[in-house]
């Protein structure tokens, strides 16, 4: 089942999104002071390519203040935009029953969007 989600997501949208994040991070890697974020970003690229079959969570050997200052920084520069947009593209897709399982995977990439430091993705 999850191998026919990721297909259809890829179909359906997910393609699209994981290149505009694997763009973005070429962008804010160019910079040194960007590389955390293009690492960040990258994360993301990957999860939005292929979401069904993981998760996410908060690592249990955080870099403490570090991750939380730069969640503030991502926050600031550009987070809390790509996360209102998956939130924005999983209400629209919760509206029908076959677009709830990909409302889901916008919700979480939501929550990764909006704080990726000091969380890792994990294999379901």
């Amino acid at each position: 089942m999850k191998l026919i989600g990721n297909i259809i997501w890829l179909i359906f949208g997910g393609l699209i999104i994981a290149l505009e994040y694997f763009l973005a991070s070429l962008l804010l890697m160019i910079t040194i002071v960007g590389i955390p974020f293009g690492i960040q970003t990258l994360k993301l690229a990957g999860l939005a390519l292929w979401p069904f079959g993981y998760d996410t969570r908060a690592k249990a050997n955080s870099s403490g203040c570090l991750s939380t200052i730069m969640n503030v920084i991502w926050i600031l520069i550009g987070g809390i935009w790509i996360s209102l947009s998956h939130v924005v593209f999983g209400l629209i897709l919760a509206i029908t029953i076959v677009g709830i399982p990909f409302a889901r995977q916008h919700f979480k990439l939501a929550s990764l969007a909006l704080t990726p430091f000091g969380r890792e993705i994990i294999i379901k």
